[in-house]
């Protein structure tokens, strides 16, 4: 077997509708009507695309009493990326969207093949949002530099 690529995520969230307001007008997905007599009839859910695919995120809904996402240092999910564009100014622009938003930004880093900005969404999950740097090569040794500081 061999991966071709990275198909979609699932992620349980405490409100879908808070989350889906935050992925479709935060982020810009476009969120897809449920069909009918859909596996998810009786359970909150929330599925998107940019358009690649038929779907790239599944929201479920877990209520508010779920574990929280763990802080520190902890076995899964780190952290999912999302290409917002091809240069700085729409990474800043993005930056300034999320701001707007209060969201709230963790980090921004130059990776010398992408820059990047991270934040969480509303129940902690790590988001990468990044850039390709233009006529950089992703040889291993750009891929694997080391990590700078990223001024926008």
């Amino acid at each position: 077997m061999q991966v071709k690529e990275l198909g979609h995520i699932v992620l349980y969230v405490s409100d879908v509708d808070r989350s889906a307001r935050f992925y479709g007008e935060v982020l810009g997905w476009r969120r897809l009507e449920m069909p009918e007599n859909s596996t998810f009839e009786r359970i909150p859910v929330a599925l998107f695309s940019s358009g690649r695919t038929h779907h790239e995120l599944l929201l479920i809904e877990v209520g508010p009493d779920a574990q929280p996402v763990p802080r520190q240092r902890h076995l899964g999910l780190y952290h999912f990326g999302l290409k917002v564009g091809d240069t700085d100014d729409e990474l800043r622009d993005a930056r300034a969207r999320c701001l707007d938003q209060g969201v709230r930004v963790v980090g921004m880093s130059d990776h010398t093949v992408t820059h990047s900005l991270y934040i969480e969404d509303p129940d902690g999950n790590e988001i990468e949002l990044y850039i390709d740097v233009p006529g950089v090569d992703w040889t291993l040794s750009n891929v694997m530099a080391p990590v700078k500081a990223l001024a926008l």
